[in-house]
């Protein structure tokens, strides 16, 4: 087995990210620095950080609500409250697919799958992610067209967004925003191009899986047929 995918299983991280792990010199086998390219056979010992790592019985994938001001990162050295914090009760090392704003809130998967990891942040299989937007000031019809067409950002414009405004009023306004695109801190920028600033950003759902029943710092487990649903790639070549 290919020491990415081995270190995946293990709940480390996605393929992608194993690999970055593998060429900073941080894993071993029976002692050994591993390189890219490396292979685990049945019997040998893989170390990471001097730790050693063995691939988790079962894959579990699940849907957490994120509070706001709680990191995603599983690094040791961040010192405050990370996602995987609330997973002390689960036996196994899992780790967040994707990110979600240190200052935002809402749905975010937390497994130990890799192929499930890999496959949801390929562009392939993007599912688009649903958005519930508080900000400041009324969202105007040029606003509504300029999201539903496009913002121009510094890193170049999006793609277009799905726009429902639920609320409109001089100070406040509240609105559901639907992207395909996962670009850093993308809905609060989109925003800010059009001079509001985000009072609160909740993530309700990604695909068909929705937040609804969850409570900030709570999570479950996914169905198969939810697993089946984020990891079709729907026609997409």
């Amino acid at each position: 087995m290919r020491l990415q995918k081995y270190m995946a299983d293990a709940g480390v991280a996605s393929r992608r990210k194993c690999e970055e792990i593998i060429k900073e010199g941080r894993v071993k086998i029976n002692g050994i620095t591993a390189g890219i390219g490396a292979t685990v056979e049945e019997g040998d010992s893989v170390t990471l950080d001097g730790r050693p790592l063995k691939a988790a019985p079962q894959r579990v994938v699940y849907a957490f609500y994120k509070p706001k001001n709680v990191i995603c990162t599983s690094s040791a050295e961040e010192d405050r409250v990370k996602v995987v914090d609330f997973f002390k009760d689960v036996p196994y090392r899992v780790y967040t697919v994707g990110r979600l704003d240190y200052d935002s809130e809402g749905l975010i998967f937390v497994t130990n799958d890799g192929d499930f990891a890999d496959k949801l942040t390929h562009p392939r299989y993007m599912k688009s992610k649903l958005y519930r937007v508080l900000c400041t000031g009324e969202i105007k019809k040029s606003d509504v067209r300029r999201l539903s067409n496009g913002v121009t950002l510094d890193d170049g414009p999006t793609a277009p967004a799905a726009v429902r405004v639920l609320k409109n009023g001089q100070e406040k306004s509240e609105l559901l925003l639907s992207i395909h695109e996962g670009r850093n801190r993308q809905v609060r920028r989109m925003m800010a191009a059009l001079g509001h600033d985000t009072l609160k950003l909740v993530r309700i759902a990604i695909g068909d899986v929705r937040i609804d029943g969850l409570k900030p710092g709570e999570k479950r487990l996914l169905t198969a047929e939810e697993i089946a649903g984020l990891t079709d790639a729907g026609g997409k070549e």
